[in-house]
């Protein structure tokens, strides 16, 4: 792959959201500067900061830039002070729902990694988890999170709903990851009891068929969710719809040790988003103690939808070298800790130097660090 030449939009958002999307933009400017391409960053509003500016959790002016972009790098969206207020008419989330809708961003996708050095971190016994590698697809513009909605004083509804074509075209990229992968798709829906998910598995036993190299298995949500802790190893590839897989992804969290480890990508027909899966943290607000793995992660997603698999392979490289060293944030080392800028600095400083970056530890220790 020769140069390129790239737009990236960065949405900061709320609580955390700006600074490990800073260490990440320091990661994908590494890369520029180690393989000559050329990334062009331009930041925006979005959720609770953008309610706060301009009162819409999403801006027009956010909503053009991203339209304008090749990618689109988010931090973390949501405030407290909406959590808070179940009757708060303007929320943070509606930015981010609103930015799929509008960008067609229907599958979202989210690896789930056991390192080995970092299983002591779970909760789950290593034996059960080590060696645990799956790749999570969301339907992620329909569903009951989209379907239409009410309520008065004593009723409330939220209506699931899914068209073939959905199901289907979300479907085919989560075959095609399997048949890359280790041949092996699952199926998670409901289909003993919801006619949605009965029309998930009718299309996906009909999409089988073409991929001949695929081997489906099909469970019901609540087994997935117990399978997912008993014995990780089982899965390759999960498929399954936006509700089950909002809370399936975020489960599997627990695999890795961290939610602070999982990043994803949110793949439309003509743009994708990356961020990473954790929340907004507000407690840790402007503390350098957030883990920005997850969004440096984000960010070697982006550069394999750029198709720069070398460079997206570098990044996960120095991110390993950063778990191996033990250069980690507070939540995975209590004894010497360091902090959310020195992880994404001696990250970006493997991707220029490779092993060479033991010489600068030091400097990176004390902040002192001149090559970013």
């Amino acid at each position: 792959m020769g140069v390129l030449a790239k737009k990236i939009v960065v949405l900061p958002g709320d609580g955390i959201g700006p600074e490990v999307c800073q260490e990440a933009v320091k990661v994908l400017q590494a890369v520029a500067e180690k393989y000559n391409h050329s990334f062009t960053f331009r930041s925006a509003l979005l959720g609770a900061c953008a309610i706060e500016s301009t009162g819409q959790p999403l801006p027009e002016d956010t909503l053009a830039a991203c339209e304008w972009a090749d990618a689109v790098l988010l931090g973390a969206i949501g405030d407290p002070k909406y959590d808070q207020d179940p009757a708060a008419k303007v929320r943070p989330e509606q930015g981010l729902l609103g930015l799929r809708k509008a960008l067609g961003l229907y599958a979202n996708i989210r690896p789930v990694t056991a390192y080995d050095t970092l299983l002591e971190h779970s909760p789950l016994k290593p034996e059960r988890i080590s060696g645990a590698d799956i790749l999570i697809y969301r339907e992620l513009t329909g569903g009951s999170y989209f379907g239409e909605k009410g309520r008065d004083s004593s009723l409330a509804y939220d209506t699931c709903t899914y068209t073939r074509e959905e199901i289907t075209r979300i479907a085919h990229l989560a075959f095609k990851a399997a048949e890359s992968r280790h041949g092996l798709l699952t199926l998670v829906d409901k289909a003993n009891v919801m006619e949605t998910s009965r029309l998930w598995r009718e299309v996906v036993q009909q999409i089988a068929i073409e991929y001949p190299k695929v081997e489906v298995d099909y469970l019901y949500v609540d087994n997935a969710a117990m399978q997912l802790i008993l014995n990780p190893r089982q899965f390759d590839v999960i498929l399954t719809e936006n509700m089950f897989g909002d809370i399936l992804s975020d489960e599997a969290s627990v695999i890795g040790g961290s939610i602070g480890l999982l990043p994803s990508a949110s793949v439309g027909a003509h743009t994708a988003l990356f961020e990473p899966v954790h929340g907004s943290y507000p407690q840790a607000k402007g503390k350098g103690i957030a883990n920005p793995i997850a969004a440096i992660l984000s960010a070697a997603m982006l550069l394999e939808y750029f198709e720069l698999k070398e460079e997206a392979k570098a990044v996960r490289d120095a991110v390993q070298k950063a778990i191996s060293s033990n250069i980690l944030t507070q939540e995975l080392n209590q004894t010497s800790p360091y902090t959310t800028e020195q992880v994404g600095t001696f990250i970006a400083y493997t991707v220029l130097e490779g092993s060479e970056v033991e010489l600068h530890r030091k400097n990176i220790e004390i902040g002192l660090s001149t090559i970013i």
